[in-house]
């Protein structure tokens, strides 16, 4: 007589594989939601020489419909991040959506430059929902070996919604006026917050965090108390400051001697950025496969390499040099983006936490560094706009060094 066969343990359920249709989902979901944040956040850059004129303001002040967002959306992040580890990442997300889409159509109606900057502010605020929840979700729903990889898939989506939301304004600028281009911005948010609504799954991993001030304020002291995670916080702000700096004010620079471009063909410039979406995803793979600590310097040095030869005054030289710039950028940002998350689950810290940690410093310094592209654009040219960017570029080279000499946490 046979002895009874002892139960199977049940399967435990390691996150969304590729190849499944789960992850086929998360996937297209965050990209549509990748491209409705930046399409949003930067709809205003390409037009920005039409902003000026139309109410009568400086270069600078132009450039306030940028940084003010950028900023909000920072400042937003303290809040809304740790709301994530309570409330859940995918009412967060769909929620931002909405906001965020809404804003827009009001951005399109502003009766005044005040009110035109307000709104931008609360565009910034809406849209924070989406990078507090994205990658946080994407480390709990995925599996750990596809995690990186599918960080750039979504940071590719961002890259290729501020190309998106930057040539479809520049045109319809062109073609009507700025109310026209911010028009055109809404709709596209619009269709990308119904396909995240369709196709991103509910979380199956996601496990509310305590909630009250003592819990929140242990989790954000222990998000600061790690020098890898310091050390990513600055790499995001500062490379994303950047790249700001320099393309705030591309388009002024386009359309003046020797360019001399109107703001649909300067804004073509921006066709770099599809790029950064396909490093993006490539550097995610390369971290996969050989660890972000020996990929991530790689994306400084290209970055700066493409920066400096912005200086030329060859148009096809300095659309080489915008290609370097976007996919070091983009890379850097992939792979910085999706350690944090791994990294801050590793050493028993919030995700949720830690990541808006990083977005804040990220949008932090587009905001400040932002601003002071444009400063240095009026009072040096573009000579001090490049000196500014890749004077970031390598602080940020240098520290993506430093953390190859960092303590593993398995991540």
């Amino acid at each position: 007589m046979s002895s009874p066969t002892a139960p199977s343990p049940p399967l435990v359920d390691e996150g969304h594989l590729p190849g499944s249709a789960g992850y086929l989902r998360v996937v297209v979901a965050l990209f549509a939601a990748g491209v409705l944040t930046f399409e949003l956040l930067y709809s205003t850059q390409a037009i920005l020489p039409a902003l000026a004129t139309r109410f009568e303001v400086s270069t600078t002040e132009a450039t306030l419909t940028v940084s003010l967002t950028t900023l909000s959306l920072g400042l937003a992040m303290l809040v809304v991040g740790p709301l994530s580890d309570v409330v859940g990442r995918t009412r967060l997300i769909h929620l931002s959506m909405l906001l965020s889409t809404l804003c827009a159509i009001g951005c399109a109606l502003a009766p005044s430059w005040t009110a035109l900057l307000v709104l931008r502010c609360l565009m910034g605020v809406a849209l924070a929902g989406l990078p507090a929840a994205a990658t946080a979700y994407l480390r709990e729903e995925l599996h750990s070996s596809t995690q990186a990889r599918a960080a750039g898939l979504y940071i590719g989506g961002t890259a290729l919604g501020g190309m998106t939301g930057r040539l479809l304004t520049g045109y319809a600028a062109e073609l009507g006026d700025w109310r026209w281009a911010l028009s055109v911005a809404a709709a596209l948010a619009a269709a990308c917050a119904l396909v995240v609504r369709r196709l991103l799954p509910d979380s199956r991993h996601f496990v509310a965090a305590p909630t009250g001030v003592r819990p929140m304020l242990s989790m954000a002291r222990r998000a600061v108390s790690d020098p890898a995670l310091l050390g990513l916080y600055v790499i995001g702000g500062c490379a994303f400051g950047a790249m700001v700096a320099m393309l705030n004010v591309i388009t002024f620079r386009l359309e003046g001697p020797p360019f001399d471009l109107g703001l649909g063909a300067a804004s073509l410039v921006f066709l770099v950025y599809p790029l950064g979406a396909i490093s993006a995803a490539g550097f995610g793979r390369l971290a996969d496969r050989f660890g972000r600590r020996g990929v991530l310097p790689i994306g400084a040095g290209v970055a700066v390499s493409g920066a400096l030869l912005t200086l030329s005054p060859s148009l096809v030289v300095l659309v080489a040099g915008l290609s370097l710039l976007a996919i070091g950028f983009f890379g850097l940002h992939g792979v910085a983006s999706g350690w944090v998350p791994a990294r801050a689950h590793a050493g028993g810290v919030s995700a949720g936490q830690a990541a808006s940690l990083y977005t804040f410093t990220y949008y932090l310094g587009a905001a400040v560094f932002g601003s002071l592209g444009a400063q240095a654009w009026t009072g040096f040219g573009w000579t001090g706009v490049v000196a500014v960017t890749v004077a970031l570029l390598v602080v940020t080279g240098g520290l993506a060094m430093l953390l190859r000499t960092t303590r593993s946490l398995v991540a």
